[in-house]
């Protein structure tokens, strides 16, 4: 669709270079790469993306699905987050051997661990495919048969563009369905831990931190990836060898000031920049509130047991980690739109819209877009309220409760699939359930239950409740499943699974942890999903025409970017402060010493280590100091979002300086606006990483593979 990549590639720059974006690496040759110049970069579109040559987007694998790493060794060795390998570094964790409490180095690549499981993804390949997903549907005006069509165009394109034996095609929507791009990816599966900071620096300040500036935390990991002979991905083998790879990152440690050049590549997972203005009203007084108390429940629960016990600790870390980011991510982000006033912001915006639709004699193809918006947010309000809490309380933060609904899910196939599906999901699901039932606590996840089943039969709209659940004592019902079900541990889940389909069934119909799950799970799919999936299949379409409408009306100068789908995103910025309130200005570089005076003996979250404590003293820094002092982190004005985490902060001439892994509170609102004024990320600066490595752990070897350069007027090579 030439519309649209000339949209991208060619809009005129203003005067003054602006921020914020997140951008397809593909296409950054005109505004974009003027723009970035402008802010101070000194390398081409070229260097960031090329199809025929190497490329820093060769450096920039997709982590585990979810995170972003950076490739930094011509043998493979690759950096992420912490808390991105935490599942990791806690699997290979005991109590008598904890790593997330003491840290994980391998001296060697015999000692690296592998991990089952574990992949990473390069893309090779960026195309256009927009007119042959949309072939032959814009005749179908059902939106469902519109999107059932373009499912099947993309599984035949998937199957019939070319690509190498060892690779995958994939398909993505991008201005939501207005265009789709092609992607050839390698995926490596034989991924090995090489070295993890301690908890105590890799998530320094943990909760009480997390989404908060000053910043004082070392997350980061370090793993390998691994190929065949051939240097092609392979499943884990003790004949496999480092990956030589077609890029990597040089490290710099020549250091960052305020109002430095800053670019951060990676994996952005999901933003809404161009909702209406009644669905940003609806997330902030419905949705976002839902969430938090569902959340902050479950937390106070979990953190009160992990606070006694060590083994529920190790247990609970990495799960307690994932829950507690998005509780407070919401917070800020309901406060960040609030402060902004994004909603009238966004009313402003529509106003605008609406008189250049009607200024180009467009009322036909959009006048009546933002009124059915309206309508339809207003409708679906209660049935996406039921649906939220549905999935928090049953699907996601009570365990058994989760578990059940698998079980749940595993009877549907049986009636709408037949037998021989519901073999396949069974063993499936009893291989799965192992590890699941690793980090269970059948008395944590009692309590957390009896505080989220109250929230539910309260505040979830009641008209979509089953009554039998509304009446009940549901203190006494959790006692009596949590005493009776089999779903409290592992053997017994074994036991309900075991059999033909037949006695299956009726082992889970006998067993009243399922049967109390298939009750909320019935009820749920009766009364909210029919009426939820009608109205925002309304609600898709009309995002469709809205954002066609936008692309189509707005000036040349407009900077419009695709929303985040988890695809490979560049976004640019520049080393900032800011100014989050009146009479309070926070600088953007943190150092040693702010570790320190946040250092409390003994706090899970605030404890620092006796070796930290002493290289501090003895100021041993090695050659990453500045000043005398060491810098921890640094924040800037890049436009990143969950699944930026791990990605690499890369400057002028394209060296690591950092590795992104947070946003400051006040501006994670960008996820649905984006304001230049608060929105900041969060980076850990390259050379706290390397003074870990190297002083703290003793890891030199690790530094010495790296390519480190230091002038930060010198072009780098390669």
């Amino acid at each position: 669709m030439k519309f649209f990549r000339i949209l991208l590639l060619f809009l005129s720059v203003s005067a003054f270079a602006q921020q914020g974006g997140m951008w397809i690496p593909s296409l950054l040759e005109g505004m974009n790469e003027k723009e970035m110049k402008s802010l101070g970069m000194k390398m081409s579109a070229k260097d960031i993306y090329d199809v025929n040559k190497s490329s820093m987007k060769d450096a920039v694998p997709q982590f585990n699905g979810g995170c972003t790493s950076e490739v930094i060794s011509s043998k493979g060795l690759i950096l992420t987050n912490h808390h991105c390998g935490y599942g990791q570094i806690q699997s290979h964790s005991t109590v008598e051997n904890d790593y997330l409490e003491k840290g994980f180095w391998a001296m060697s690549l015999e000692e690296e661990l592998p991990n089952p499981g574990l992949v990473v993804t390069f893309i090779v390949k960026i195309e256009d495919v927009t007119s042959k997903v949309l072939e032959n549907t814009q005749t179908i005006s059902n939106e469902a048969n519109k999107q059932k069509k373009i499912q099947e165009n993309i599984a035949s394109l998937t199957n019939s563009l070319p690509k190498e034996s060892w690779q995958e095609n994939r398909i993505r929507a991008f201005f939501d369905g207005n265009q789709y791009i092609w992607y050839v990816v390698e995926t490596f599966k034989d991924v090995r831990l090489v070295g993890a900071p301690p908890s105590s620096i890799g998530k320094f300040g943990s909760d009480t931190d997390n989404w908060v500036w000053p910043r004082h935390t070392g997350d980061f990991s370090l793993f390998r990836i691994y190929a065949d002979k051939n240097n092609r991905p392979a499943e884990y083998s003790k004949d496999n060898v480092p990956y030589t790879p077609k890029h990597y990152f040089p490290v710099s440690i020549s250091g960052v000031q305020e109002n430095d050049f800053t670019m951060v590549f990676g994996y952005p997972g999901r933003t809404q920049e161009y909702l209406p203005a009644v669905a940003v009203e609806q997330l902030v007084n419905e949705l976002n509130p839902a969430k938090i108390e569902v959340r902050d429940a479950a937390l106070k629960v979990q953190d009160g047991f992990m606070r006694k016990d060590k083994a529920i600790k190790i247990q609970y870390a990495a799960k307690y980690a994932s829950v507690a980011n998005y509780w407070k991510k919401w917070i800020g982000e309901t406060r960040g739109l609030k402060k902004s006033n994004a909603v009238q912001i966004k009313r402003d915006f529509e106003k605008d819209f609406m008189t250049k639709v009607t200024n180009a004699g467009k009322q036909a193809e959009y006048g009546n877009v933002l009124s059915e918006f309206e309508a339809n947010y207003k409708a679906i309000t209660p049935y996406a309220l039921s649906r939220d809490y549905f999935i928090e309380v049953v699907m996601r933060n009570t365990e058994l409760l989760s578990f059940g609904y698998r079980l749940y899910q595993l009877e549907t196939i049986y009636t709408t699939r037949g037998e021989k599906a519901f073999n396949d999901r069974k063993a499936n699901l009893i291989e799965g359930f192992d590890e699941l039932y690793k980090d269970f606590n059948a008395n944590v996840d009692e309590k957390v239950m009896e505080q989220l089943l109250e929230i539910y039969a309260t505040k979830s709209p009641k008209e979509f409740l089953p009554q039998e659940f509304v009446n009940q004592d549901l203190k006494a019902k959790t006692d009596e499943i949590f005493k009776t079900s089999k779903l409290t541990n592992y053997n017994g889940l074994k036991e309900l699974l075991s059999g033909d389909a037949k006695t299956v069934l009726e082992s889970m119909n006998k067993d009243s942890g399922f049967v109390f799950v298939k009750m909320l799970a019935e009820a749920y799919t009766k009364n909210v999903v029919p009426k939820y999936e009608e109205l925002n299949l309304k609600n898709t379409a009309l995002q469709r025409t809205y954002m066609k409408g936008i692309l189509e009306l707005s000036p040349k100068e407009a900077r419009i970017f695709p929303d985040a789908n988890s695809t490979l995103r560049l976004t640019y910025g520049k080393v900032k402060g800011y100014a989050p309130s009146d009479a309070v200005y926070y600088s953007p570089v943190t150092y040693l010493e702010g570790v320190m005076e946040k250092y409390i003996p003994g706090d899970y979250e605030f404890d620092v280590s006796p070796k930290l404590i002493e290289l501090y003293a003895k100021k041993d820094y090695g050659p990453y100091a500045e000043n005398g002092k060491l810098p921890v982190n640094f924040i800037g004005t890049n436009h990143t979002t969950g699944g930026n985490s791990g990605s690499p902060a890369i400057d002028a001439y394209g060296n690591l300086i950092g590795l992104n892994f947070d946003r400051v509170w006040e501006g994670t609102m960008s996820d649905v606006y984006y304001d230049p004024a608060i929105c900041r990320n969060i980076m850990v600066d390259v050379r706290y990483i390397l003074f870990v490595i190297d002083k703290y752990a003793g890891a030199k070897y690790l530094v010495d593979e790296m390519k480190v350069v230091q002038p930060k007027k010198k072009k780098k090579s390669k």
